[in-house]
C-alpha cells in the first residue's frame, strides 16, 4: 500500500477531529444493520435526537454522499479521500448517517444519465434525506428475465400514462418516489422500447400492498400503477433506451449487495462471537468455519477495494459485478450460518436479530439477479466460456 501524501495525512487529521467532535456517542456502536439505518424520507421517524443530530451535521459537510459533487449535496471526495472517510468512520464505529436506494442506485444512474436539471432537482433532496426512493423493476411475469416487463407507458401528448404492476418493490409502502422501468414501445424487441421513469408515489393511481416473508418482516411490496400520469421530463436518459440505464443501475445494486460479504461491513468478528458462546472456541469444526468465513470476508473486502480503484480509473466493474454479487451473497449466508451454529438452540428464537437475518439472507441469492443468472453471466461474459 502506497504511503499517504502530506495532503492526505492532513485531510485524515482534519476529518478525524471533526468526527471525534461531532459524532454522538450513541451513534458509535458500530451498527449499520437494517434496524439501525436512517432511511430518511418525508415520513421518517428518527430513533433518537442523536440520530437526527448526526444526520444534520453530516448533511452540512456532504458526508451522506461523500463522493458526489458539492453542487448536488456531496463532499466532492476523490477515491483516496473516500477511502479515508470510511476508515475513520470505522475507527470510531460510527453509524452511516443515511442509507437509501436513492444513494446506492438512483444517484449513480442520475449522475451518469440524468440531465443537469434532473440532477439539481432530485439529487440534493436525496443527499439531505428528504426523499426516500424505491425500485420498480420486477413484475409478476418479469423477474430474472427482466426485459420481458409489460408495464405500459403511453405517450398522451403533454404527459405519460402508465398502467401495470411491479413486485418485490422493497419499502414501497414507506417510500416517497419510485424509479421504474416501463415499456414505451410495445412493438420493439424486448430489450428495446423500455424507458426509465421517475414516479411520485403520491400520484393518483399508485397503490402498494406488503408481502409478508418467512422472517416475519415485510420489506417487499406489490406496487400497482393504474392510469398514473407523469410529466414528460420524468424520463431519465433517452426514451426507449431505458435498458442502458437499467444495466448501469443493476451494476451498482449488485455491488451494494456484494458489500454484505465483506468483513468490514459485517459487525463483530466471528472470533469474538465464538468466544462469547459456550462451545464456540472449543468446537474445532465451528472454529474452522468461522476462520474460513473471516478470511473469505477479508479477501472479498480487498477485492471490492480493487474494483473501486478500477472504477476511479475509469474502468467500471461491468459484468464482473455479477461475480461480486454472487460471492458477496454466498459469503453473507456463510457468515450467518456460523453465527446460527455458534448460538445453537438459543438462535432459534425471535428475541434478537440472528434468526430473522439468517432467513432474510436467503433472499440475497434472488434479489438483484438470481445466483444462477450471475453464474451464467460470469461464465459467458467474464470467463468467455462457450454457450
Amino acid at each position: 500500500m502506497a504511503e499517504e501524501t502530506e495532503d492526505l495525512r492532513a485531510f485524515r487529521e482534519e476529518l478525524r477531529a471533526w468526527l471525534d467532535q461531532n459524532c454522538p456517542q450513541s451513534m458509535r456502536d458500530g451498527r449499520n444493520d437494517e434496524a439501525s439505518i436512517c432511511w430518511g424520507g418525508k415520513n421518517w421517524q428518527f430513533d433518537s435526537e442523536d440520530q437526527r443530530t448526526w444526520l444534520e451535521r453530516c448533511v452540512t459537510k456532504g458526508y451522506t454522499v461523500p463522493t458526489w459533487p458539492v453542487e448536488y449535496g456531496g463532499a466532492g471526495f476523490d477515491r483516496d479521500q473516500d477511502k479515508i472517510y470510511h476508515e475513520e468512520m470505522a475507527r470510531i464505529g460510527a453509524r452511516y448517517p443515511l442509507r437509501s436506494f436513492g444513494i446506492w442506485m438512483l444517484g449513480p444512474a442520475l449522475l451518469y444519465f440524468g440531465s443537469r436539471e434532473q440532477k439539481l432537482h432530485y439529487l440534493p433532496p436525496i443527499a439531505r434525506g428528504e426523499v426516500r426512493w424505491c425500485q420498480g423493476y420486477s413484475e409478476p411475469g418479469a423477474g430474472s428475465d427482466l426485459a420481458s416487463l409489460q408495464t405500459r407507458c403511453e405517450d398522451e401528448g403533454d404527459h405519460w400514462l402508465i398502467n401495470g404492476q411491479k413486485i418485490w418493490t422493497s419499502y414501497a409502502d414507506k417510500s416517497d418516489w419510485i424509479f421504474a422501468l416501463v415499456r414505451t414501445d410495445r412493438d420493439a424487441p424486448k430489450h428495446k422500447g423500455i424507458s426509465f421513469v421517475l414516479i411520485d408515489m403520491a400520484s393518483e393511481g399508485v397503490s402498494t400492498r406488503p408481502i409478508k416473508l418467512i422472517s416475519g418482516k415485510s420489506p417487499f411490496c406489490e406496487t400497482f400503477l393504474d392510469n398514473v400520469r407523469i410529466p414528460k421530463e420524468q424520463v431519465v436518459g433517452e426514451v426507449n433506451r431505458g435498458w442502458d440505464v437499467a444495466k448501469y443501475l443493476l451494476t451498482h445494486e449488485r455491488e451494494m449487495i456484494s458489500a454484505g460479504g465483506g468483513v468490514m461491513g459485517s459487525g463483530r468478528a466471528l472470533g469474538a462471537v465464538l468466544a462469547d458462546s459456550e462451545t464456540g472456541l472449543s468446537d474445532p469444526v465451528l472454529r474452522a468455519d468461522a476462520m474460513r468465513a473471516e478470511v473469505n470476508g477479508l479477501a472479498m473486502a480487498l477485492t471490492l477495494e480493487r474494483y473501486k480503484d478500477q472504477a476511479e480509473a475509469g474502468q467500471g466493474a461491468g459484468d464482473a459485478s455479477a461475480m461480486l454479487k454472487y460471492m458477496g451473497t454466498e459469503l453473507n449466508k456463510q457468515r450467518l450460518e456460523v453465527l446460527m451454529a455458534a448460538a445453537g438452540a438459543d438462535a432459534l428464537t425471535w428475541e434478537d436479530d440472528r434468526a430473522p437475518s439468517w432467513l432474510r439472507a436467503k433472499a440475497n441469492s434472488i434479489e438483484g439477479g438470481t445466483s444462477e443468472v450471475m453464474l451464467s453471466i460470469i461464465s459467458k461474459r467474464v470467463l468467455g466460456l462457450p454457450g
